[in-house]
């Protein structure tokens, strides 16, 4: 079977969006080039960062990273706690919605960042 196994984030710098990614899930880059900066997330899958294709992109971006988390609702309000203290842009604030507890927050490229309940 195939299946996807890197997710990208279009971004304007890749290296200030992988210091902005690595510090807020505390990882190291797998691989870094001056416009494609990689994240290993586990099980084969990555998250990357690329700063060449973003001038050619033309319609409304519509995906977002989603974290999410064991012991919620606390340990999302708790992680929101921690990012706002951070200076993390918050542009969702918590709330409960269908699957639990929610909020969204987003990169310095707008690129939206949901942390969630695990299932």
């Amino acid at each position: 079977m195939t299946r996807p196994d890197m997710f990208i984030v279009h971004v304007r710098d890749a290296r200030e969006s992988a210091r902005f990614y690595g510090g807020l899930f505390a990882m190291e880059p797998a691989f870094e080039s001056p416009r494609f900066i990689t994240f290993e997330l586990g099980g084969g899958v990555q998250l990357a960062l690329w700063s060449g294709a973003a001038e050619n992109l033309t319609g409304p971006r519509t995906a977002e990273v989603c974290l999410t988390l064991d012991g919620a609702p606390a340990s999302v309000d708790a992680r929101y706690e921690e990012w706002t203290a951070k200076g993390v842009t918050i542009v969702e604030e918590p709330r409960d919605a269908v699957f639990g507890r929610t909020f969204v927050a987003a990169d310095p490229d707008g690129n939206l960042i949901r942390v969630a309940p695990n299932d």
